[in-house]
């Protein structure tokens, strides 16, 4: 019996420290030194400080700034832990809001997020995706017209005028990876970051 069961034990072992240990630090390794930033997560400094991540969004609340998309990411409730809250580009929590076409609530949000866009900019459509998580919750980028859509009230925010503004958005645009690959976007704390500098 124990000629039977030592090399199933030998290669549980074996395979435990391939794959569950030789094999990752490998792969880590290999990342860091061919993509070293997207290793580091690709995190922007400012003034020396990280002040955020190319590949996580964050809240930008203040009309002086560009927002992102709307995050469907939630955390524990500190008062009660069977229920969740709101949490905002929670990079620990991320996913979806699992809320269908047909849900109420989903409709109602974005129903008065679409109003609250109108009011701020009467004159054009509101892009989809100001008003649409994505599946991640984390999405940091937005589209080109997201971003043209906000323009008005950003330069009204600044004392700037929208032509300057429309130019940051155009410098900041990326196409399709490639040229095939993805949608055109826009990386929302890069443009910020853009317009605070711009204002100096």
């Amino acid at each position: 019996m124990l000629k039977q069961i030592r090399p199933a034990i030998v290669l549980v072992i074996g395979l435990t420290l391939i794959t569950g240990l030789a094999y990752p630090l490998a792969m880590t390794g290999i990342a860091g030194m061919i993509f070293p930033r997207q290793a580091q997560g690709s995190l922007i400094e400012k003034d020396g400080k990280v002040v955020g991540s190319a590949l996580i969004g964050q809240i930008f609340a203040d009309d002086k700034y560009f927002h992102g998309r709307p995050s469907a990411t939630n955390a524990p409730d500190p008062k009660e832990s069977t229920k969740t809250v709101s949490a905002p580009y929670n990079a620990a929590n991320s996913g979806g809001s699992n809320l269908g076409p047909t849900s109420k609530a989903l409709a109602d949000r974005i129903k008065e997020d679409v109003e609250k866009l109108k009011a701020e900019n009467p004159s054009a459509a509101v892009p989809v995706d100001l008003v649409t998580t994505s599946g991640s919750g984390l999405d940091p980028d937005i589209s080109p017209e997201g971003a043209l859509f906000q323009v008005p009230r950003v330069a009204k925010a600044r004392n700037v005028p929208e032509a300057r503004v429309r130019e940051l958005v155009v410098e900041h645009t990326q196409g399709r990876m490639a040229g095939l690959l993805g949608e055109p976007r826009v990386n929302v704390l890069a443009l910020n970051l853009a317009l605070d500098q711009a204002s100096k």
